[in-house]
């Protein structure tokens, strides 16, 4: 079997190929929540965000477009499993958190780390899924504000220390 590295492969299909495993990547983390049990105390659909590891990567490493590509590919993917509902929830939450990790990231001096980014992609993500099921439901739902926000921070801090962890391994998949 040759080595990928020796193959005569141009940047671009590299990068389309790289972008799809990321995608993948993104879907498999959202089947696998599907499949955990809801957690106590979290409002109704509420999902731990592991997907959002790989939107943080695509959007730190890739860029801003390839990781919104990401985000509605999850947002289509919570349309066909979950239905329509899910699928606004998520489009909206995923990429107004693209937008704000990539905007964070890209501040002269990033004071946040990729704690400090999971935190604010994981706050981002419920502020607008929460405005989402303001607009469907009732504005009731504001109730759940103090909720998203404790979560938010708990699963933010956990999703920026596993970017932490798996950069530097999916750093390595980048072939040059």
């Amino acid at each position: 079997m040759k080595n990928i590295s020796n193959l005569n492969i141009s940047n671009r299909t590299r990068s389309v190929a790289f972008n799809g495993l990321l995608a993948a990547l993104a879907l498999t983390l959202s089947a696998v929540e599907l499949m955990l049990p809801p957690i106590p105390l979290m409002p109704p659909g509420a999902k731990l965000g592991l997907s959002n590891i790989i939107t943080m990567y695509a959007a730190s490493q890739v860029g801003l477009i390839p990781a919104l590509c990401i985000a509605v590919i999850k947002g289509l993917f919570a349309g066909i499993t979950r239905g329509a509902t899910a699928m606004m929830m998520s489009l909206s939450g995923g990429v107004l958190s693209t937008f704000i990790t990539w905007a964070l990231l890209h501040l002269k001096k990033n004071p946040f780390g990729l704690i400090g980014l999971g935190v604010a992609g994981a706050l981002s993500h419920n502020a607008a899924q929460l405005l989402v099921a303001m607009f469907l439901t009732t504005p009731a739902v504001i109730y759940y504000l103090p909720f998203l926000i404790i979560f938010g921070v708990i699963f933010g801090i956990i999703t920026g220390l596993v970017l932490r962890v798996i950069m530097p391994l999916l750093g390595k998949f980048i072939i040059e």
